[in-house]
């Protein structure tokens, strides 16, 4: 399907039902980012039990009198949160509405999004109620970054390409480098729901946690690297996978030098901690990015070849 409608006037567009869904889509996955820093910095500011109980904020929709600095993050993470289920919400009706003009999968992409954003307000509840219990914070962490990524994957496959055939073997070393870097994540929030930098450093507690996020980097950083040596020395690859990867090695390394850093200073500079999830979750999707489109090509090519002379 045509990305757009060009009339005969060259000036006037009109964009089709895809290209509207794409950019919503892509408005929901940066929402989503945001929502994953904001949700750093209500942990990192001890604001995870601001507001006492779920899903109002002490009783309240908006608690006036109880608001400071903490209770405003986790209020707001909530607000963000209740947002982007909305627009989850909004996102299956319109590619309901629009099924006959869009892509046969894109019904279902949309309704799996929609109850993994189900699912992630129902582990948001039980943050609260159990307590910050670590293994439901983590697994909310994991939550997230899979709707991001299922937004980001929905989003790229709705883009205009042209597949070139030469990404060899980069659609499988994308996809690992991907899928180590979620792995990452989510030992990171591993470490941050269950403190263990801070335990390790006063008491030589939860030292095998925090060890095993360090040692975590070498796997997804080597892929990573592979994945932009790869891109590098394939001259006719297509333009925005060369781009997506450049952005990828360029994340990894602020990725490494923010995670130094913020075991240097002890967690002390709340920003540098945020910023590193932030990073860290911008490198998982540039890397989902580049997996889609070098899949999109590989399985392109195949359909090429298989199709009469």
């Amino acid at each position: 399907m045509a990305d757009t409608v060009l009339h005969q006037d060259e000036s006037t567009f009109v964009a089709t039902p895809v290209d509207f869904i794409r950019r919503f889509v892509w408005k929901i996955a940066i929402a989503t980012l945001l929502l994953m820093a904001v949700g750093s910095a209500t942990r990192v500011m001890n604001a995870g039990l601001a507001c006492p109980d779920w899903p109002l904020c002490y009783g309240q929709l908006v608690p006036s009198q109880q608001m400071n600095l903490q209770v405003f993050l986790e209020w707001f993470h909530r607000l963000d949160a209740a947002l982007i289920g909305v627009s989850a919400i909004a996102l299956v009706g319109i590619s309901w509405w629009y099924r006959r003009q869009s892509p046969p999968w894109l019904l279902w992409a949309s309704a799996f999004a929609l109850f993994l954003i189900i699912f992630q307000g129902i582990l948001g509840g039980l943050t609260v109620t159990e307590l910050l219990r670590f293994d439901i914070v983590t697994a909310h962490l994991g939550a997230a970054l899979l709707f991001f990524t299922t937004l980001i994957v929905i989003g790229v496959a709705l883009l205009p390409y042209e597949a070139t055939g030469t990404v060899g073997n980069l659609a499988w070393v994308s996809l690992s480098a991907a899928i180590l870097v979620y792995v990452q994540c989510l030992l990171g929030g591993l470490v941050a729901s269950r403190w263990a930098l801070h335990q390790c450093f006063g008491a030589s507690q939860l030292c095998a946690v925090m060890n095993s996020h360090i040692a975590g980097v070498v796997p997804p950083t080597l892929a990573t690297l592979a994945v932009v040596i790869l891109t590098w020395r394939t001259p006719a690859v297509h333009s925005t996978v060369r781009l997506l990867a450049n952005s990828a090695g360029v994340l990894l390394l602020c990725q490494i030098a923010l995670g130094v850093a913020t075991f240097r200073l002890h967690l002390q500079v709340e920003p540098l901690t945020v910023t590193h999830q932030a990073v860290g979750a911008a490198l998982l999707g540039s890397l989902v990015a580049l997996t889609v489109l070098t899949w999109r090509d590989v399985l392109s090519t195949r359909r090429l070849q298989r199709s009469p002379a």
